[in-house]
């Protein structure tokens, strides 16, 4: 049986498929194709506003001729474009797909980043990711009292953190591997389904994100060997990578168990660092006088020293 792991084509035009774009498909056409296929197998006639004439139906979801009803396209388009022809497709043909889809707005962005790589003659590779914390980033980030915080890729690399950061994230730093990464712990640490009493709901934000980031950029070779490594070792990967939904780790609470503090519910918001692509803030905060907050400053309390992780070269 194939596993599939990731899908980079332009990475490998000109040769054979390699074992970093193994997939069940054939490439980023496989990956549209797939994407297409589980987005349209989730919408019902009914939710999206059609008749229902009775029978059986063959397919769990829409039809292909339903979809391009739907968009305002040929049954003969849409087919090509499931197929993963996407060549000369306008804004406004994606825009009528991703309406007759219902995709949100990570799904669309999903969507049109496919279909650019697939466009492009020769691979876009984005500018690898510094893997080095910039001195002023590290002092905002130690400046947020109070708050934990870290900085990630989007490999889910932990770069570096605050003395906050590091106490709140303690159990995933007893990996002595570094960079920390999340989607490994997650994944592959039994301590997570502890340390995260929604586990699910961050198992299926992680693979989410790393499936977004696939698509923006599908030649990053590490982003390809984490996920092969996800795929083989862990069931509950592969199920989730499976069903190609994809997710942005922005804003919302999140709720911990933590071994010296015990329950918390924190905010979370994600941060965009413009000046280094690629990197982000995570940063967690609770509500003034609550028992999360009370917890939170606990755990400061008994962290006075912090622990910097090794810094990383590009």
């Amino acid at each position: 049986m194939l596993i599939e792991v990731l899908a980079v084509p332009p990475c490998a035009r000109s040769g054979s498929v390699t074992s970093r774009s193994v997939s069940s498909g054939d490439g980023v056409r496989g990956e549209i194709r797939q994407f297409l296929t589980t987005r349209r197998a989730r919408i019902t006639p009914a939710r999206a506003g059609l008749p229902n004439y009775g029978g059986k139906r063959r397919v769990p979801g829409l039809r292909r001729e339903e979809v391009a009803l739907l968009a305002g396209i040929s049954i003969e388009y849409y087919t090509r474009l499931e197929r993963g022809d996407t060549r000369g497709v306008s804004p406004d043909v994606l825009d009528g797909i991703a309406r007759a889809l219902r995709l949100d707005d990570v799904e669309r962005a999903h969507l049109v980043d496919l279909v650019r790589t697939a466009n492009a003659r020769r691979p876009a590779r984005r500018r690898p990711t510094q893997r080095r914390v910039r001195p002023s980033v590290q002092h905002l980030l130690d400046s947020m009292t109070g708050t934990a915080a870290f900085v990630r890729n989007g490999r889910l690399d932990i770069l570096s953190a605050n003395q906050l950061g590091y106490a709140l994230y303690s159990p995933a730093f007893l990996d002595p591997v570094r960079p920390v990464n999340l989607a490994r712990f997650i994944f592959l640490d039994r301590r997570s389904t502890e340390f995260y009493r929604d586990w699910d709901g961050i198992a299926h934000a992680a693979a989410g994100n790393l499936r977004a980031e696939a698509g923006r950029d599908p030649c990053d070779r590490a982003l390809s060997d984490l996920v092969g490594e996800l795929s083989t070792r862990s069931q509950e990967f592969r199920v989730r990578w499976a069903a190609h939904d994809v997710k942005y780790y922005r804003s919302g609470v999140q709720p911990f168990h933590h071994p010296l503090v015990g329950e918390l519910t924190l905010n979370y918001d994600v941060l965009e660092i413009p000046a280094d692509p690629g990197q982000t803030i995570v940063a967690y905060t609770a509500e003034p006088d609550s028992p999360s907050r009370q917890a939170l400053d606990l755990l400061a309390s008994w962290t006075s020293t912090p622990e910097r992780a090794p810094e990383y070269d590009s």
